[in-house]
């Protein structure tokens, strides 16, 4: 009997340590320092290990959010994100740093990192290796990232990310417009010619120094003749022929 005893209560102290094993997981992760987390994700960041990095920030901000490496590590998972193709991460740890530090000395860098990152949402395998004309595409994306580059070059004109974001302001300056020119063309095959020449003007007061400024006028120049507008037609032709002399007039195919 006294053996019996004995054995029951081995058995129960042994179960009791196992418990307190498995509260406390044995996750010796838990007890890294700060520091020592920093210092793992910068230099995994330095190797281009952007896996590891995330891991290492992710678990930086987690055990230590109000630690003196938080707000940097909020930034650099921005980056870490936007490296791995992770688009909707990104622009969530963006948007979550701008909505908590909007008075930080980088926000700059947060606003020009969600800008790149909407700017290369859309690309994909298929795009890199067969022709795609962007124009045609759903321009929502070029949107979004065309206001976010507006935003650093409004407010942080001298940011050392505004010459890159004026750049591909002008490109996607050029796209959204030539996408108004393409869904204007739709228009017109369909007959809807006061949408078509709304979208011609909108081309001219949104978009003035792209590339599709003449087919735009060529748009309310045809739009306008249908419509029976003669003055606006001939006030449209009027400024397409002093801009645009060559221009060899409007394709809808």
């Amino acid at each position: 009997m006294k053996y019996l005893v004995k054995l029951m209560l081995v058995l129960t102290f042994t179960s009791v340590l196992s418990g307190c094993a498995l509260f406390s997981g044995d996750n010796r992760e838990a007890d890294i320092p700060e520091t020592v987390l920093w210092e793992e994700a910068n230099q995994f960041l330095t190797d281009n290990n952007f896996d590891l990095a995330t891991q290492k920030l992710e678990a930086l901000e987690s055990r230590y959010p109000f630690g003196r490496f938080s707000e940097q590590a909020q930034l650099e998972l921005i980056y870490a994100y936007h490296k791995q193709g992770k688009a909707e991460e990104a622009i969530a740890a963006a948007d979550r740093f701008i909505r908590l530090h909007p008075q930080h000395e980088n926000i700059d860098y947060a606003y020009y990192l969600r800008g790149l990152t909407r700017f290369l949402e859309d690309q994909s395998i298929i795009n890199r290796f067969l022709p795609t004309d962007m124009s045609k595409r759903d321009p929502g994306a070029a949107k979004e990232s065309f206001e976010d580059f507006a935003i650093l070059l409004d407010r942080y004109p001298s940011s050392q990310y505004a010459p890159d974001a004026r750049k591909r302001m002008i490109f996607l300056r050029n796209q959204l417009a030539q996408y108004e020119i393409h869904v204007a063309r739709y228009y017109i095959k369909r007959g809807a010619l006061l949408a078509a020449t709304n979208r011609g003007r909108y081309v001219l007061e949104n978009f003035a120094q792209s590339t599709a400024v003449a087919d735009a006028l060529a748009v309310m120049v045809y739009g306008y003749t249908e419509l029976g507008l003669t003055d606006l037609a001939a006030n449209s032709q009027s400024v397409l022929e002093q801009n645009y002399p060559d221009y060899p007039g409007l394709s809808v195919e």
